[in-house]
């Protein structure tokens, strides 16, 4: 497993014990807190404890046992006594998707009516011709994996 970056990563920090964080659930390759500016009560990061600051950046097993955390993170808070009637698992991957910290991390929050979450974007239907030059860009990313 690769060494945890230096001071300036607050999830390394929290990882090393260095940091204080409320941990429902910890294993040898994730850690999963409390989101300090949660979204709704609940707010979890499952975080890798390998430093990896994004997903081009973490390796296929850890990343898949991330997700498998996240999913067993959001069925327990759909049976905690935290308000939650839906559930949002949501993965901020660079600046551009507004990751803020810049080591990779899950976020698993429940979700209720007007608790003030709101995604918003210009959505528009695409036309066929475009979706399938798009898939072929894909497929030709695949090829370099």
């Amino acid at each position: 497993m690769a060494e945890l970056e230096g001071a300036g990563c607050v999830f390394c920090a929290i990882l090393r014990g260095e940091a204080e964080a409320s941990i429902p659930y910890a294993d040898d390759r994730v850690m999963v807190i409390m989101d300090i500016e949660p979204i709704t009560p609940g707010h979890l990061l499952v975080i890798p404890r390998v430093h990896a600051a994004g997903l081009e950046d973490l390796d296929e097993e850890t990343s898949a046992h991330v997700w498998r955390i996240g999913h067993r993170m959001g069925r327990a808070l759909r049976r905690s006594a935290l308000r939650c009637e839906g559930m949002n698992i949501f993965l901020a991957d660079g600046e551009a998707a507004f990751q803020e910290v810049f080591h990779f991390h899950l976020h698993v929050f429940p979700r209720f009516e007007g608790d003030g979450f709101r995604i918003a974007a210009d959505w528009d239907t695409r036309d066929r011709s475009l979706l399938d030059r798009d898939a072929e860009a894909v497929r030709s990313g695949l090829t370099t994996l």
